[in-house]
């Protein structure tokens, strides 16, 4: 590797802290907990301005607060509300429990580099166009005729443009830029101090599908789709040398899910 391609901490006297198993997890866990305590917090304060506003009243407020809390636009606000606060979290914590390792192109190191080669900026763009039908197709294969729907599409496609356009914009960033952190970034070091980088790339990507299998509706077909996409990044991740080709990948994989908001769907309809 070129020399001015490693990071000056390995090379001090004094060796940098790196991730645990344990800690990755930890961090991955504390990621999406923050958006279930946020979503909560963000509904009821969102709740109770509107319900103020509009005059509730009487033993049915909870029943009034639901309904609210229901209408496409308010769950689109406390869906950006809780991934902004929950995304900055996660990033700050990261940067302040392992600040030497951001920089450093291979593990344990998290890749926020220029990759080795610029070639590979090109390859994760048309990975993350070609992505989202092969593993569509998969999908549906294995569906055998059964929808497969999604709550984040449902939402977009169900919410107002003037929120709609928000809403894509961290789905297409601060999505794919958390998310390659924790999982081609944190985990993905923390594992290759134990297993080689094929099962850390494997296991990595089985967690990555797993976390998202929720948003999902628990639908098992959706799993291998999930899986090869983190496969595809984390070989990204290691080759390039920089987290960065899979966050580009990541973030085109999402944007053509989201172009049905605009596209397809006229606004307010459903998929």
């Amino acid at each position: 590797m070129d020399a001015s391609r490693l990071d000056p901490v390995f090379t001090s006297s004094r060796p940098p802290r790196l991730p645990t198993l344990w800690a990755a997890l930890g961090l991955i866990a504390l990621y999406f907990l923050l958006q279930l305590a946020m979503s909560v917090v963000t509904g009821l304060v969102i709740g109770l301005v509107l319900g103020f506003r509009q005059g509730m009243h009487g033993g049915d407020v909870m029943a009034q607060m639901q309904g609210l809390l229901m209408r496409p636009d308010v769950n689109a606000t406390m869906v950006i509300l809780t991934l902004v606060i929950a995304a900055g979290v996660t990033v700050l914590l990261a940067r302040r429990l392992w600040p030497t390792l951001w920089t450093l192109t291979t593990p344990p190191g998290f890749g926020f580099a220029a990759p080795k080669q610029p070639s590979f900026y090109a390859i994760a763009f048309l990975l993350g166009l070609i992505l989202p039908f092969a593993g569509g197709l998969l999908t549906q294969w294995l569906a055998q005729g059964h929808e497969v729907s999604q709550d984040i599409k449902q939402l977009g496609a169900q919410a107002s443009p003037l929120l709609r356009f928000p809403l894509a914009l961290l789905v297409v960033t601060a999505g794919p830029l958390v998310e390659e952190l924790l999982f081609r970034g944190v985990l993905l070091s923390a594992a290759m101090r134990y297993v080689p980088a094929g099962t850390a790339s494997f296991a990595t990507a089985l967690l990555f599908a797993c976390v998202h299998l929720p948003d999902l509706g628990f639908l098992w077909y959706a799993l291998p789709n999930l899986l090869l996409l983190g496969l595809i990044l984390a070989w990204l991740r290691l080759q390039s040398e920089s987290i960065w080709p899979a966050v580009i990948a990541h973030s085109v994989n999402n944007a053509l899910a989201v172009v049905s908001w605009f596209v397809i769907a006229p606004p307010g309809a459903t998929l």
